[in-house]
């Protein structure tokens, strides 16, 4: 089979930078809606390592079919199955088309909300226990939304997903160590004024070792220490739903008011359990590459000059504690074109209309991230 070279391209780095493989380990290909080319690159790739890898294929509208009829049960077995599997794989790769992001939209809640709850304890093991990377397949669906043509959008996914992701290390590593000393943080914008505290939670830089496309570095806020307000600018899409301007009150960490274009579904999301009121990350994105939302959360929280603001779970390391089924990354973007905006580290004025200020976290800003190598 002849195979476009910039599939051997991200497969290598999938395999290589992303999650290391090593010879023996056993490595599950998760491919939703994905071209066969680009599973046997992967496959390939993965040999080359010495490591095993499994592949399961999946497709949109079947698994709708088997969402719409979810039951106990049906998938409690199939969790305890799929969670058995997880725990034999030292790695996993995930790879997720879709030709229709509506797919699920009308799924009813609480079947999807059944599935999320059995299907918790696998994501669990995956996150914590395994090695493991996510990245969405580029199709006609995802251009559209990115209102560029087919070829163009491909053409800024594999630059994205093959971005020298190394040469964000040294201002990762500057923010997460400034993040980890700091107490109070304070976010400004249109709309916005929120302030609250992520001393001793810690901060993780992300840049291409677990998602991609990539460059974030997370914290989290004390629980109950999230007070005001915030106006999100980035449309989202979440269980198959669409909402734009999205806009949350806090008070001592809870989300007392929440209102947007979808207000009734969205507080249905936020009542899912009593931790989806509550915050579960703090982050800020630099990739240079995406400037512009485009309803595909795994780009869109990378947004050059943006910060996520995510409702639900936490994650294990850098948390809070927070434990819901709901993970909701929502993003604010803050470069002029936005709105502009500020987030100042205990008083002191860290980044302004999207660019850092700090010297060491300049190289996290786009001049130096395409740059010329140095």
């Amino acid at each position: 089979m002849i195979i476009d070279p910039r599939y051997h391209d991200l497969a290598q780095g999938l395999t290589g930078f992303s999650i290391e493989l090593q010879k023996g380990e056993r490595v599950l290909i998760d491919a939703f809606d994905v071209p066969d080319a680009m599973v046997i690159a992967l496959v390939r790739a993965v040999r080359k390592h010495g490591a095993h890898p499994y592949v399961q294929l999946h497709r949109a509208r079947i698994t709708r079919e088997l969402v719409l009829g979810a039951e106990e049960a049906q998938y409690a077995p199939y969790a305890k199955v799929e969670k058995h599997r997880m725990e034999s794989m030292d790695a996993y790769i995930a790879l997720r088309g879709s030709e229709n992001i509506f797919e699920s939209s009308d799924v009813p809640a609480e079947r999807v909300q059944l599935v999320s709850r059995l299907m918790k304890p696998v994501l669990d093991h995956r996150v914590n226990k395994t090695k493991w990377v996510v990245l969405r397949w580029p199709t006609s669906a995802m251009a559209q939304q990115a209102a560029m043509s087919t070829e163009a959008f491909e053409d800024f996914y594999f630059r994205v997903c093959t971005l020298d992701y190394r040469r964000m290390i040294p201002g990762m590593k500057a923010l997460a160590d400034l993040m980890r000393k700091t107490d109070r943080v304070h976010i400004k914008g249109p709309g916005t004024d929120l302030q609250f505290s992520i001393k001793g939670i810690g901060a993780k830089e992300c840049g291409g070792q677990r998602n991609i496309p990539d460059g974030e570095v997370f914290s989290c806020p004390v629980k109950e220490s999230v007070e005001g307000y915030i106006q999100y600018n980035a449309p989202t899409v979440y269980l198959g739903s669409s909402f734009d301007n999205i806009r949350l009150a806090f008070k001592k960490g809870r989300i007392v008011e929440a209102t947007s274009s979808n207000t009734k579904r969205l507080n249905e999301i936020l009542d899912s359990d009593a931790g989806a009121r509550y915050i579960g990350e703090f982050a800020i994105g630099f990739n240079p590459h995406i400037l512009e939302p485009m309803r595909d959360i795994l780009f869109d929280e990378k947004i050059a000059g943006s910060f996520h603001f995510t409702p639900g779970q936490a994650y294990s390391d850098c948390g809070n504690g927070n434990r819901s089924q709901v993970h909701w990354d929502m993003v604010c973007m803050q470069r002029p074109e936005h709105g502009g905006g500020e987030i100042w580290f205990d008083g002191k004025l860290i980044r302004k209309d999207g660019l850092f200020l700090p010297k060491a976290l300049q190289k996290l800003n786009p001049d130096y991230l395409l740059g010329p190598k140095k």
